[in-house]
């Protein structure tokens, strides 16, 4: 993937690097590897990253390099693949499934079918998953396919503009129609797994809507502002009203559903390359439709 910047009159005399970092938005550590790989290019002549810029010189970067990822074994497992280009690959992901291969799942995740995935297409690349989903959680997941757009991405997470948006059903009937829980969420003392509300932990804020109220339960729309782990189901409990099917956090069974009701139904951001705004939309997987249904009646 190459990129390419104009200097314009009011970049004239500031230093090449100034140009790579701040205009183009490139990290210090991608820089830094452009360097050492001669991919800085100035009106096509390679340039150091000291060298003063002029109007009109157009800046040119290469930011695609071979990779590895020896940890992750190639696997053929079915991905419902929502949108992919040079940037990024979007999934739908199927509950049961861990997104990345852990030491209690080494195998069989959302990554090794990505990387099987890229090999079939000959692009050499670490899987770079943009953000994660529980096992149990359905929905979309974004994997970048370089540094750049990881970074990219990542960034517009921290500023609020890359929005994340699940649906849920919770047990009980919540009394205002909208709201925003704001409580920080800890790692769980003596757990590995477990978060819960602590003044110790992190800021943690999610905003809900009702879509509509069901038999002795609710189905929310949820907005993460932040994205901690386990955020909305520990935010759901904390407020009385947990996910229903969530055997972490509630104490109330169902044979309605085997899993935690949450599905993340939509991601929204813009588009390293080009600016334009990237929208991906899931539908309301099957277990959790037939989930409505019978709370319906």
């Amino acid at each position: 993937m190459i990129l390419n910047y104009t200097v314009k009159k009011e970049d004239e005399g500031k230093l090449l690097k100034f140009i790579l970092k701040n205009k183009m938005s490139l990290s210090e550590r991608l820089i830094k590897r452009l360097k050492l790989s001669e991919k800085i290019l100035v009106n096509d002549c390679p340039k150091f990253v000291n060298h003063v810029v002029s109007s009109g010189e157009v800046v040119e970067v290469n930011i695609d390099f071979e990779e590895t990822a020896e940890d992750i074994i190639p696997e053929d497992i079915n991905l419902d693949i929502i949108y992919e280009d040079h940037c990024f690959i979007a999934i739908n992901k199927q509950p049961g499934i861990v997104v990345h291969p852990t030491f209690s799942h080494p195998s069989g995740t959302i990554a090794n079918a990505v990387m099987l995935h890229y090999l079939k297409n000959g692009e050499t690349k670490k899987i770079r998953p943009v953000s994660r989903l529980d096992r149990d959680t359905s929905g979309v997941i974004v994997f970048a396919k370089n540094e750049f757009v990881q970074a990219s991405l990542i960034k517009q997470m921290k500023e609020n503009t890359y929005t994340k948006e699940y649906i849920g059903v919770v047990n009980g009937i919540l009394d205002t129609p909208t709201g925003s829980i704001n409580l920080p969420i800890a790692r769980k003392p003596d757990s590995i797994m477990l978060r819960h509300i602590s003044e110790d932990g992190y800021e943690s804020v999610t905003h809900y809507n009702v879509i509509e109220y069901l038999n002795n339960a609710t189905l929310l729309r949820f907005r993460l502002e932040t994205g901690r782990t386990h955020q909305i189901r520990v935010h759901c409990q904390a407020i009385g009203h947990p996910l229903i099917g969530d055997t972490l956090y509630s104490d109330i069974k169902t044979d309605l559903i085997n899993r935690q009701a949450l599905h993340s139904i939509e991601t929204t951001f813009s588009h390293p390359i080009d600016k334009s705004l990237v929208n991906l939309k899931t539908e309301i997987p099957n277990d959790i439709v037939n989930l409505i249904n019978a709370l319906r009646k």
